[in-house]
């Protein structure tokens, strides 16, 4: 939990005051400014959160289809086709990155497709050649749908931490400064009332 700041001995009298006036003005617009990184911010986590279910959806719907493509090439082509099909190369994936409110957060990647060596065929027949195919769809699937969850959990710590300063901020720090100002206030009215009265004091008896 962050925790709330101490107000330093606060300048007697008037620079007090002014002292005061000058950290209730850079907190609250602190706080403004806060608060509108925490609307952004919790636009954007509500966007990555339907983009996390819509990936979460296609890596599902990806990885059920290339399940059903390798039984059926195990069963028309062999099983002992169906591994040697994944040696045309690995597919690569490259991280790419965005940033909101200076909260920086991963992208849809990039995706290399394999490279298969010169004069590489894969064996088996169709039914061989589609199962490759759909699994590398359902790979593809799977790294979108990390970089969805990775995304989706940054954003989401990052509002929960925003909304404890805007929380500490609100209800503890502003309202801290502005007791004080009131008692720097009431200190000072005090005092020239004070100085009020001495010097009519002094006048009366050099009259």
């Amino acid at each position: 939990m962050t925790a709330v700041p101490r107000l330093r001995q606060v300048p007697p009298g008037r620079a007090g005051t002014l002292w005061l006036r000058h950290r209730l003005a850079v907190a609250r617009r602190g706080c403004g400014v806060l608060r509108r990184k925490l609307t952004m911010l919790t636009e954007e986590r509500e966007r990555l959160r339907r983009r996390y279910e819509t990936t979460a959806a296609e890596w599902a719907r990806a990885d059920r289809v290339a399940c059903g493509w390798l039984r059926r090439a195990a069963v028309l082509d062999g099983a002992d086709v169906v591994g040697p099909a994944g040696a045309g190369g690995p597919m690569t994936v490259v991280p790419r990155w965005t940033a909101l409110m200076g909260v920086r957060y991963a992208a849809p990647p990039g995706i290399e497709p394999p490279h298969p060596p010169a004069g590489w065929h894969a064996p088996g027949g169709s039914a061989t050649s589609q199962a490759a195919l759909t699994y590398r769809a359902a790979a593809e699937a799977a790294a979108r749908h990390a970089a969805s969850s990775s995304a989706l959990s940054t954003v989401d710590e990052e509002v929960s931490a925003v909304r404890q300063r805007v929380r500490m901020l609100e209800q503890h720090w502003i309202p801290r400064l502005e007791d004080a100002l009131v008692v720097a206030r009431q200190q000072m009215d005090e005092q020239e009332a004070a100085d009020g009265a001495r010097r009519r004091a002094r006048d009366g008896r050099q009259a």
